[in-house]
């Protein structure tokens, strides 16, 4: 037996290092829970927009979408829901200038503690909140719903 169990060993340990260590399947991506701004719709429901990561929350929207101010995200937040769909729900508003005319804008939330394919987790007691937001119609918003 022991040429078998020394044999075993180096065995383990080469693979380990050819191979290196393999994350759980299951590990959710990394995104950052801290809470950028919030806003509180007229039924009372308090919406965080999280940092997030490329795929959600603020880091998402404002370099792919360009919004770059809380207000823009408050703007349609701070009126009725548009649309419902269990714990995913839409707010629309309107960004306007003078100048330029008006964009409608869509804010999406998930008012739940994971998102619905259950990869991000806000933690006990908390909601993921706005995975989204983006002028309609276009891939970025114009510069001007900055200023």
């Amino acid at each position: 037996m022991k040429p078998i169990t020394a044999l075993v060993s180096p065995v383990a340990v080469a693979a380990t290092l050819l191979l290196g260590f393999v994350a759980p399947v299951h590990a959710a991506p990394y995104w950052n829970k801290s809470v950028k701004c919030s806003a509180t719709d007229p039924d009372g429901r308090k919406i965080p927009t999280r940092v997030g990561n490329g795929e959600l929350g603020w880091n998402h929207f404002s370099g792919k979408h360009n919004i770059k101010k809380c207000a823009l995200v408050d703007i349609p937040l701070q009126g009725n829901v548009d649309r419902v769909s269990g714990a995913d729900i839409q707010y629309w508003g309107w960004a306007t200038n003078r100048a330029y005319g008006r964009v409608k804008l869509i804010v999406k939330v998930r008012y739940a503690r994971k998102t619905a394919d259950g990869r991000y987790d806000a933690g006990p007691g908390q909601v993921v909140g706005v995975i989204t937001a983006y002028c309609n119609g276009v891939q970025k918003c114009p510069h001007w719903v900055n200023e």
